[in-house]
């Protein structure tokens, strides 16, 4: 086993266990805030696939997030769907949108793609804020409760539902990147020229990484609209785009377990700090603040290195060597995973060739 599978089992397998056992022992806002923890690293996996892998930044991911929350919904209540089916049809409805969203994208990079992104998620709010027929307005969208083969899932059934999929959605990006796939995302993140001139199609695989990243948005916006189980418009807006941004940010660029703290912090900080009302907004800044200025690989990187100090694989000095990482190496893959990646001397670099 690698290094990298054994870093992300010795902090999975734990928090896996504390996941399966904790809703028995909390109340039933507890649960709810585990499955909305779940369905964030979900979007965090997606846009991390787009913004951490690819290089290609989005602040419009909240567009996807409503998008899929209601096509599920619509069909449940309008059609009577299976809850499972609406998921699905969910994911394919948002990754579409993300396909020919991603055609125009080609042309666009850094501030201008951004700008693109943030138009487009203010563009599927205003939609549905002026479409009462499909969102219900400003009025909003009733979400029945979840059912499986006929059994309605309550609070706890229904987290265990939504971590099922995370877990399967999450070995699924591992596969995905760590392949031949994932190898020409970073690629283009890291030289556009020098990837083409290798053979890989800038343009196959940019419209894929954005139409992966929107289909696992718009799954978890299924999740999310049988959560929370009423829709509204301005629930979808620019504020919650820059939140999925800032969590893999925080969580740490390029990293599957980045999603996972990403998602953990950006639902549990809020909560803890909730009673401070706007202190919680300048709490939450200076969080940012001293992720960008001492962990420039996000909170994942640390960790990995932290445990690494701890093993005996690396020293205190070269902890402190990153920490003191200028800040315009932030986006760029933490050398561990870069070696960890990084195919053996004399292989074909990506195995990947085009006809």
């Amino acid at each position: 086993m690698t290094a990298f599978r054994l870093h992300h089992l010795l902090w999975l397998v734990p928090l896996l266990v504390v996941l399966v056992f904790l809703p028995s022992f909390t109340t039933t806002f507890i649960t709810y805030l585990l499955s909305l923890i779940c369905i964030y690293v979900i979007v965090a996996l997606g846009i991390n696939i787009l913004t951490g892998y690819t290089g290609q930044m989005s602040v419009g991911h909240a567009g996807f997030l409503a998008i899929g929350a209601y096509t599920s919904a619509r069909l449940i209540t309008d059609l009577g769907a299976p809850f499972w089916v609406g998921m699905l049809v969910a994911g394919l409805a948002s990754g579409i949108v993300g396909f020919l969203l991603g055609i125009p994208a080609l042309r666009l990079s850094g501030a201008y793609l951004s700008t693109a992104t943030l138009g487009f998620g203010l563009a599927v709010e205003q939609i549905l804020q002026n479409m009462d027929s499909v969102s219900g307005g400003r009025a909003g969208l009733s979400v029945p409760k979840p059912s499986l083969a006929g059994f309605v899932l309550d609070d706890r059934s229904y987290f265990y539902f939504v971590l099922a999929v995370t877990i399967v959605m999450s070995l699924l990006a591992l596969s995905i990147l760590r392949s031949s796939v994932g190898r020409a995302f970073i690629a283009l993140r890291d030289s556009e020229i020098a990837a083409q001139a290798m053979g890989i199609s800038l343009a196959r695989y940019k419209t894929l990484a954005f139409t992966m990243s929107a289909f696992y948005t718009g799954i978890a916006g299924a999740l999310f609209a049988s959560l929370v189980r009423f829709l509204a418009p301005e629930n979808f807006n620019m504020w919650l785009s820059i939140d999925f941004l800032t969590m893999i940010v925080i969580g740490g660029l390029a990293s599957v377990l980045g999603s996972v703290i990403g998602g953990i912090f950006m639902v549990t900080v809020p909560y803890v700090l909730g009673e401070l009302q706007d202190l919680s907004f300048i709490l939450m800044g200076a969080a940012l603040l001293v992720v960008l200025l001492f962990m420039p690989g996000g909170i994942s990187a640390f960790l990995s290195r932290l445990l690494d100090l701890v093993t005996g694989r690396t020293t205190a000095k070269d902890i402190e060597q990153h920490v003191a990482k200028p800040m315009g190496q932030l986006g760029r893959l933490p050398e561990q995973s870069q070696s960890a990646n990084a195919p053996a001397s004399g292989t074909d670099l990506l195995g990947v060739k085009e006809s």
